[in-house]
């Protein structure tokens, strides 16, 4: 039965990841077709009906020359297409993903292969949630891509068939301590990707790139600005969170609270990084390109830290091979 729910779990995956891939292709067409249209395509923000009576040379200038903050751009069809199936994907990943815990009898994350489903299944969820409070759907090919990436990496690298717990882990911290983690690590993406498209838009808008007139349909650089800190906020918690849990668990576990341990340490750097984004920004005036630097830098410390620390350092934390 285990060796059938994990080959179902698969089959699955597998598939979530074949609607991805298509997912990002449409994602990408629909960058490009922005590109080809440009700001001719976008309609001002809050135009009514009414309003659109007056000339129609006077409408036209208005879309034309109207910054990117006061545009809104109508979803092409292949952005529409694109979110379908980044949503048909993820009833397929999360599917993958649940039977693969329901044959080991347990959650679905103590191992790398088994952490690689669960993360990028809650990081592709954030994303597709977030559209009701705010249309980022640009982001999409950033996000399929990238999961389309942790998935491939998964399966092909790091897939072990199903093995009991060690004592470690047998405690219902890991439910708690684990799933809090990649919470963060979904918001911290997401906000990563918004500081690239911030760095992008920036150098747009001083007129030194003359490229990507796909940019001309996306917020302006210091929406995208706000936009990442209030998503790195979010995270910021739930990493927060992570590391009080993370020292009761070890407290719980192995008799201390702190043990410098190399995960527990890149887990307090990540949170310092981050806590100095949020204080400089808040008090220093670290705006524009500065804080997008700091928000990216702190997002790769987070993949370091589920990667190579997980890979290459030793520990009481290596559970990669299990």
């Amino acid at each position: 039965m285990t060796e059938t729910l994990s080959m179902y779990s698969l089959t699955a995956i597998y598939s979530a990841m074949a609607v991805y891939l298509f997912a990002f292709i449409a994602f990408t067409l629909d960058l490009a077709k922005r590109s080809a249209e440009g700001p001719a395509a976008a309609v001002v923000a809050g135009t009514h009906v009414g309003q659109m009576s007056r000339s129609g040379t006077t409408a036209i200038l208005e879309r034309v020359v109207a910054p990117p903050s006061t545009v809104q751009r109508r979803s092409s069809r292949f952005e529409r297409v694109a979110f379908a199936l980044t949503v048909l994907g993820w009833v397929l990943h999360v599917g993958g993903t649940v039977l693969r815990g329901v044959a080991a009898h347990r959650v679905p994350w103590a191992n790398m292969f088994e952490f690689s489903l669960t993360a990028s299944a809650i990081m592709v969820g954030v994303f597709i949630f977030v559209q009701l409070w705010q249309n980022l759907r640009f982001l999409g090919a950033f996000i399929s891509g990238f999961s389309l990436i942790i998935l491939g990496f998964g399966t092909v690298g790091f897939y072990v068939n199903v093995v009991p717990l060690p004592p470690a882990l047998q405690s219902y911290w890991l439910v708690i301590h684990v799933f809090v983690a990649t919470l963060g690590t979904a918001f911290f993406a997401i906000g990563a990707g918004l500081s690239m498209v911030q760095l992008i838009q920036t150098r747009r808008e001083a007129n030194k790139l003359n490229r990507f007139r796909f940019l001309d349909t996306m917020p302006n650089a210091e929406k995208l600005e706000n936009l990442a800190y209030r998503v790195i906020v979010v995270a910021f918690v739930f990493w927060t969170f992570t590391l009080m849990a993370g020292a009761i668990w070890a407290e719980h576990a192995w008799g201390r609270y702190w043990g410098w341990d190399t995960k527990e340490v890149w887990t307090f750097i990540i949170w310092t990084i981050f806590a100095g984004y949020i204080h400089a920004r808040a008090t220093r005036g670290w705006r524009g390109s500065r804080s997008a630097y700091l928000a990216i830098i702190g997002f790769a410390a987070v993949m370091f830290n589920f990667t190579i620390v997980n890979l290459f350092f030793k520990g009481l934390h290596s559970y990669s091979g299990l």
